[in-house]
């Protein structure tokens, strides 16, 4: 039978706001009794828990930004003791430092029951195979779906990410229907499919692909379409949040959110009031019912567009529509959030190279790939060798800190834009 919890995912959307309320009103008393960087930041705002009434006060309450997250690390704005916290994720910081996320086990059964109702809305059963191409470890990805499958009552296959020729043997021998990875790595196990011989559309039995961690296109899911034969369908998360979280149903017309977990804002970045049903905006995300890391109107920094109309599956909640880029400079490559500050960071440990620096990011096949350019300042040394050694060492130190290898590549005193105002760090050139 497929997971489903009718009473909560068809719900009067009147009855959700009620519950959504009262959830909030639970939320604001919680973190300010028990997180000093809550309560704080609520006093210097001037709100108590008090003046909450309903989620109509949202707008009182103060916003939390990533660099919250930064100032406080590791776990400085955690609601519980650490004899309460079960597992810790982690993602890369702009200075080397990363975002440390705590979970209670009610956390980790909550993230499991938000992806088993994606998964259901997507059409998979506990009748399915479902192999998680995710990377397993800090990353939220593949344990996250891993646990979202095992809630579903599917069988789960942990393949992670990588020994791609291992991942279509699997694929093919254990009939697998199912897969969660990027939109560009299942691009390129279909190359590799063909380049061993064999046909993902054709000789497996795979039918569903969960696909989200980078952007994509509506042009990129039909061709993944078209040349596999399944059906692609996006999800979306942050590992602030709790990584992968809300899953496209099967009229793949927006991401379904649980709003008895969640509720999102969708406000004008520029004046932060809310902006039409429809519209594009900044998405700004409260967690109704986090205990380890609450967040209360989180800027996650994403433009999207809210569609709050009951979708022609008969689920009442929210759909979040495809993500239209960001609001701050952040870029993601094969899955990996990268920010500028990033390579700052390790480009100025090297005398040898200027601080100006650009990021070139682009397709190689069907992957992304990432260059930096770096300007030369003075090298005492006029021998190649040692050119060669210090774009090792550099390409060594930026990997350490993106979790992603990037070429370095010199270019000469001056060849970078300057900027008089904010600097472009990053060219994309990549087409989804």
């Amino acid at each position: 039978m497929p997971y489903r919890n009718q009473e909560i995912e068809t719900m009067d959307p009147r009855d959700l706001r009620q519950m959504q309320s009262e959830k909030l009103v639970k939320l604001v008393k919680y973190v300010y009794d028990r997180s000093p960087f809550y309560k704080k930041r609520f006093d210097d705002f001037g709100v108590k828990p008090e003046d909450i009434k309903s989620i109509d006060d949202i707008g009182k309450l103060p916003f939390t930004k990533k660099q919250d997250l930064r100032d406080t690390y590791p776990n400085g704005m955690f609601c519980v003791k650490n004899t309460d916290v079960v597992r810790y994720h982690a993602s890369s910081g702009t200075t080397g430092k990363p975002t440390v996320v705590g979970y209670t086990q009610n956390d980790l059964d909550a993230w499991a029951e938000s992806l088993a109702r994606g998964m259901t809305a997507a059409g998979l059963t506990q009748d399915d195979i479902i192999q998680v191409s995710y990377g397993y470890g800090l990353f939220t990805g593949g344990l996250g779906v891993h646990y979202g499958s095992e809630k579903l009552g599917a069988t789960t296959l942990p393949t992670s990410s990588g020994n791609t020729e291992r991942q279509i043997t699997l694929m093919k021998d254990l009939d697998v229907t199912a897969i969660c990875c990027t939109p560009s790595y299942f691009s390129y196990l279909i190359e590799a499919a063909e380049h061993m011989g064999c046909s993902i559309k054709n000789d497996t039995k795979l039918r569903v692909g969960i696909f989200g961690a980078e952007p994509w296109s509506e042009s990129l899911r039909k061709r993944i379409e078209e040349r596999s034969g399944i059906k692609a369908f996006d999800v979306f998360g942050t590992s602030e949040l709790s990584g992968p979280l809300f899953i496209e149903c099967e009229m793949q017309e927006g991401m379904h959110i649980w709003s008895d977990m969640f509720l999102f804002e969708i406000l004008d970045p520029e004046t932060n009031e809310p902006v039409p049903d429809g519209e594009i905006g900044e998405l700004v995300v409260t967690t109704l019912v986090k205990e380890a890391l609450p967040l209360i109107r989180y800027r996650v920094g994403d433009l999207a567009s809210l569609d709050a109309s009951v979708c022609k599956c008969g689920r009442t909640h929210p759909r979040l529509m495809r993500l239209k880029g960001r609001s701050d400079d952040m870029v993601i490559v094969r899955g990996i959030n990268v920010f500028p500050g990033q390579v700052e960071y390790v480009l100025v440990k090297f005398p040898e190279v200027s601080p100006h620096f650009m990021i070139l990011i682009d397709r190689d096949g069907e992957m992304d790939s990432m260059k930096v350019q770096v300007e030369l300042a003075d090298m005492a040394s006029d021998k190649l060798d040692d050119y060669y050694k210090l774009k090792s060492r550099i390409e060594h130190e930026l990997k350490s800190i993106l979790n992603l290898y990037a070429e370095v590549e010199f270019v000469a005193p001056g060849t970078i834009p300057r900027s008089e105002g904010k600097a472009k760090r990053v060219t994309d050139n990549r087409t989804f």
